[in-house]
């Protein structure tokens, strides 16, 4: 046990120390937290010694002293500042650090600089999640990765431990966050060439850029600072599908001004201008009806487009491509690269368009038909397709001629006579009419035969025959039908000739009134205009256009503005001397 007289003086010489070391602090003036000269005592592997005037020497990690961008040169009795974190740890040595001094250092500058919104210069030197790190002088700072440049770098590796200019985004000392930019100094600079580049371009000039951007519609070219639009149009004299085929993005090009605006400062860029027109004299080169050959550059729904020489294309419209290939892909008739031969059918030199035409190469089925047959022959042929409106027959030369319903059987329905026909049939029948111009040969079974006697003859008029004017069933004009159906939506009818035609509810009369299918009656006759054929051969009529006609004629002939007549006295001497004509449109049947 510890005597009385011991535990006496034993809080009196604690005190002493703590004095002695207050005293030694006031006398050495050096505060934790203050950065202080010290010199180096040794450098042992990778720890510094230093003095810095404390009663203990401290010791720093070597790495701390190796600045970002600058050789590391370390040896005793060197001079360096530091920062005092502690005066003395646990086993009696001052806590120094390097780092800490180097920031303490560099802060108020930062600051300044961050308040004048000047360049600081640093050096990349590690690379973290989202960007990199930076050493400004000692303060390490934060690059995003979206300021290190104006374009996306791939490899940041040249830039890595170089000194460079910066400008600070963002700072907060306490938490000791720094964020910085090397894209806003190169964006100054840009802006420095753009301004000189704008105030002397002139349109016409030749000038180098980079491809910084490429869209479906061009590419925008960076020619120090200004940025240009290059229409893909302007790309090449040949056709271009997409920018992406002519070149890449980084890629240097030499570009003409072909547009600048001064108030929108947009600029307009072109590549084939700084080549020789292949259009200039076009006419001269190519003339219509001329045969070329050529390679198929490119297929589209509507036709194909074939290269004639370098930057001259014209092109080969669907439905100039095969004389009997009717609505089929133009991919399966020709394809890419594969040369064709081709007529010139048409020139536009202002357009640079040229149309060509691959089946004006080639014999012209129908015209080679029409040489070796005419109306009346007899023909043989294989039922390809059955519709239902008739048969199409395999001919001669790979063509199809029509057997229209009607023209199957006498005395018999189309719908039932065409039943007794099936694809692969092989079948006799007569040239009814040859059309070349519209490609079609209207063929007839029941005509290889007499007409039965007795048999109503409902032969309708073959397909195309409609616009001879002997015919009586053309556009405009006015037959007598025979009511066939009443629907709710309007009238089936019958014309003398044997065809079927309709009769829509609204054309049934001009008064809205009497447009009812109810007033008529199976077997009515009625007098209406033709108005139309469809492709299957069915006529639509109108009773309400013969009505309007006829009220323009009366007004015409026998009224005037001035006469003071009413509609009825016109309409009524119009009727009085149409004796001869029906009194009513509408008549029933005998």
């Amino acid at each position: 046990m510890k005597s009385n007289t011991a535990m006496k003086h034993a809080p009196a010489m604690e005190e002493d120390f703590a004095s002695l070391f207050e005293e030694s602090l006031k006398q050495s003036d050096i505060a934790e937290g203050s950065v202080v000269k010290g010199t180096v005592v040794s450098v042992i592997n990778d720890i510094v010694t230093l003095d810095v005037g404390l009663k203990s020497e401290g010791r720093i990690p070597l790495r701390e002293f190796n600045r970002a961008g600058e050789p590391m040169e370390l040896r005793a009795g060197d001079t360096v500042e530091v920062y005092v974190e502690r005066i003395e740890n646990r086993m009696g040595e001052c806590v120094l650090s390097r780092e800490k001094a180097l920031r303490e250092e560099s802060w108020g500058k930062l600051e300044q600089a961050y308040k004048d919104q000047t360049h600081v210069e640093g050096v990349i030197f590690g690379k973290v999640k989202g960007g990199f790190t930076v050493d400004l002088q000692g303060a390490v700072a934060f690059l995003p990765g979206s300021q290190v440049d104006i374009r996306p770098i791939k490899d940041v590796g040249p830039l890595m431990g170089v000194a460079q200019p910066f400008i600070i985004l963002k700072m907060d000392r306490k938490r000791g966050n720094i964020v910085v930019s090397r894209r806003a100094v190169l964006e100054e600079s840009r802006q420095g060439q753009r301004d000189e580049l704008l105030s002397r371009i002139r349109e016409g000039d030749v000038l180098e850029g980079i491809v910084k951007n490429i869209t479906d519609y061009g590419a925008f070219i960076d020619m120090g600072g200004v940025d240009g639009l290059l229409h893909v149009t302007d790309i090449s004299w040949s056709r271009i599908n997409h920018p992406s085929e002519v070149f890449s993005i980084g890629d240097s090009i030499k570009v003409m001004v072909t547009k600048f605006d001064e108030e929108t400062k947009r600029i307009s860029l072109g590549m084939k201008q700084l080549e020789e027109n292949p259009w200039k004299d076009i006419s001269a080169n190519f003339k219509i009806g001329a045969k070329l050959t050529g390679r198929v550059s490119n297929i589209t729904d509507y036709g194909a487009f074939i290269e004639l020489e370098k930057g001259i294309e014209g092109l080969v419209h669907v439905s100039e491509m095969s004389w009997t290939k009717k609505n089929v892909h133009p991919s399966k008739i020709i394809a890419v690269g594969q040369e064709v031969d081709v007529m010139v059918l048409d020139i536009d030199s202002q357009k640079h368009r040229i149309s060509l035409g691959i089946k004006q190469c080639e014999t012209n089925p129908w015209q080679a038909f029409a040489d070796k047959h005419g109306d009346g022959d007899t023909i043989e042929g294989t039922v390809r397709n059955i519709t239902e409106f008739g048969l199409f027959v395999g001919l001669e030369g790979d063509i199809d001629g029509l057997v229209h319903h009607s023209d199957i059987k006498w005395g018999e329905s189309g719908e039932e006579a065409v039943k007794e026909y099936k694809k692969g049939d092989t079948i006799k029948a007569k040239i009814l009419l040859i059309d070349v111009e519209k490609e079609r040969v209207s063929l007839g079974i029941k005509q290889l035969t007499e007409k039965p006697a007795g048999t109503e003859d409902d032969v309708k008029p073959a397909r195309g025959k409609a616009a001879k004017s002997d015919d009586g069933a053309k556009k405009g004009s006015v037959v007598t039908v025979k009511v066939a159906e009443v629907t709710k939506d309007g009238i089936a009818v019958t014309l003398e000739d044997g065809s079927k035609g309709y009769i829509k509810k609204a054309e049934l009369s001009r008064e809205r009134k009497e447009q009812r299918p109810e007033r008529f009656a199976v077997g009515d006759r009625v007098d209406a205009k033709i108005v139309s054929t469809s492709a299957s051969g069915e006529v639509s009529l109108s009773i309400k256009s013969l009505e309007n006609d006829l009220h323009k004629q009366a007004i015409a002939e026998f009224g005037s503005s001035d006469s003071g007549a009413s509609l009825g006295d016109i309409l009524g001497a119009a009727l009085s001397q149409a004796e001869e004509k029906p009194k009513k449109t509408k008549k029933k049947a005998d």
